[in-house]
């Protein structure tokens, strides 16, 4: 088969290296950067968490997340890790779940994937696609550089998130045009801006807590670790786990608060507090648990003079105190734009491909794999997985059908 791919990242690169172990599958990976695989250089902060030992589909999100499952299977795992492993990379596993390359360097995992590309495949960089039409038998596909004509097409262009990278989002056109359903993209993965007189005063804090996302009053969902608080909200890889819902729910005009546990060690904060007091004032016995802009932040909105001893504070303060120790209710007003997010929620539905193959259920030949599809993973490995596996299941699924 004449085969086309459009897009040079994740997917891409790895649907390219499967449809050539064909031999006779004429590939071309079509790519509008002037380099392959941009995007994956910034994964990881750099380092490139390519993979997650702990698969539980808990760690996807979709519309339809039955069908999750019959993508994120044991066999297609097994087949990722093989295929690193002919590769050549050598995991580094942090926490015994996150795999890095060795190297700790994301060009390991580039280089790797473009190496093995370059020997079978024909790349035509700096290459915009502005057309695709079905003929009777043949996708023609019109470019800046001219016209293409190939049997099979698979589209990897990914989401709107981090556009610096190329992923402007014309894939969506593209399958819209080939009368696609596409559930509305929205940042995910990203940070969170909330209302708050004093988000300068705690600027620049990096705390370990416990965060949890309501809607409506509901608690959706939870994560804890290491969060930033930040002059228009707070960021971090917990909040990123959280963020996928919230602009869906502004949306529709739900309230959105984020509520925080700065003391996620203790149970009892109370007794805890009853421990630690001493001759000390509140400030200075808080100041020994947490950073001291932080302190002032918390006493401030407790309206508690920061010079009091603890056993001085009336019962009512002490609630307060507490409450705003472990109860921190911010409201939410908006995320950061698709410029910073890392993946987007929305795409096409799983409804509307073929599971095992990745091929349109209204387009013969159409292939949708990556951030394209309504799926989106948690930080910690979770998008690279999908993106590699989609990108596997359709560079061979002329061995499929």
């Amino acid at each position: 088969m004449d085969i086309v791919i459009i897009g040079g990242g994740a997917s891409g690169l790895v649907a390219a290296i499967t449809a050539s172990k064909n031999k006779n599958n004429k590939v071309t990976l079509i790519e509008k950067n002037q380099t392959l695989g941009k995007k994956i250089l910034a994964t990881g902060n750099g380092k490139c968490n390519y993979y997650n030992s702990d698969q539980n589909i808990s760690h996807y999100n979709s519309t339809n997340t039955n069908l999750i499952k019959e993508i994120i299977t044991n066999e297609n795992l097994k087949e990722i890790d093989e295929f690193f492993s002919k590769l050549g990379i050598i995991p580094k596993i942090k926490n015994g779940y996150y795999y890095y390359p060795f190297s700790n360097q994301a060009t390991t995992i580039k280089n790797a994937l473009v190496r093995e590309v370059e020997k079978n495949t024909k790349v035509l960089l700096e290459t915009t696609v502005e057309k695709i039409d079905k003929g009777k038998n043949k996708f023609i596909i019109k470019t800046n550089n001219g016209v293409i004509e190939c049997d099979k097409v698979i589209i990897a262009t990914g989401s709107k998130a981090s556009p610096k990278t190329g992923s402007t989002g014309e894939g969506y056109k593209f399958l819209k045009d080939f009368n696609h359903t596409i559930i509305e993209v929205l940042p995910a993965l990203v940070q969170l801006k909330t209302k708050g007189n004093f988000l300068k005063d705690w600027s620049g804090i990096r705390t370990d807590v416990e965060v949890y996302l309501y809607i409506n009053n509901k608690n959706i969902k939870s994560d804890q670790g290491e969060i930033q608080l930040t002059n228009y909200g707070v960021s971090g890889i917990c909040i990123f786990n959280l963020s996928r819902f919230v602009p869906i729910a502004l949306k529709q005009n739900n309230k959105v608060e984020i509520k925080i546990n700065f003391l996620p060690f203790t149970s009892e904060p109370e007794e805890f507090l009853k421990d630690l007091n001493n001759n000390n004032s509140i400030n200075d016995i808080l100041e020994g648990i947490l950073n001291n802009k932080l302190v002032s932040v918390i006493l401030n909105k407790s309206s508690i003079n920061k010079n009091k001893k603890y056993n001085e504070l009336s019962s009512k303060e002490k609630e307060i105190l507490i409450e705003n120790l472990t109860n921190f209710t911010l409201e939410v007003i908006g995320t950061n734009s698709y410029e910073e997010c890392q993946v987007c929620s929305g795409g096409v539905p799983l409804t509307e491909i073929n599971t095992k193959t990745m091929e349109s259920k209204i387009i013969n030949n159409l292939h949708i794999v990556g951030e394209l599809l309504d799926v989106d993973g948690d930080c910690g490995g979770y998008n690279l997985t999908f993106a590699w596996i989609t990108g596997l299941l359709a560079g061979k699924s002329d061995l499929n059908d």
